[in-house]
């Protein structure tokens, strides 16, 4: 089962805050910890928002909104992606990340991942089948 652990944006981070060294020693620990057990698939923190853009669908149509977003705690400031046995052991990974903000505040928002086994055989299942194959062949 794949999980996204999502870091929650805060005011220094989309203010462009770098972490603290401290912070950054942490994190990689953390990441360390993730890695030896074998569940960690990927894991990045994000430019602020100011930084990034927004596609909006409307009638038909694409607007391009240029950052940065209001509501920084509705943004994502980073994320890891874990592969593990069930919803328990992903919850208690969540349990150890370091507090993500050099103020020691912050949110970590769990979601996991749909697989193409969720869905009723298709076509189109097939063909995202084929796609992730060839995914897995550049890796």
């Amino acid at each position: 089962m794949r999980f996204m652990m999502i870091v929650k944006a805060s005011k220094d981070s989309e203010a462009g805050v770098m972490p603290s060294e401290q912070m950054l020693a942490t994190m990689g620990k953390f990441n360390e910890e993730l890695v030896n057990a074998g569940v960690m698939l990927e894991g990045s923190g994000l430019q602020p928002s100011s930084k990034g853009f927004r596609v909006k669908f409307s009638g038909g149509k694409r607007t391009i909104v240029d950052g940065p977003f209001a509501e920084s705690k509705e943004l994502i400031a980073g994320y890891w992606i874990i592969n593990v046995k069930s919803r328990e052991e992903a919850l208690e990974w969540a349990k150890k990340v370091p507090a993500p903000q050099n103020n020691d505040e912050g949110e970590i928002e769990v979601r996991q991942f749909f697989e193409l086994e969720d869905f009723a055989p298709s076509p189109a299942i097939d063909q995202h089948r084929e796609i992730a194959k060839k995914l897995a062949a550049k890796k």
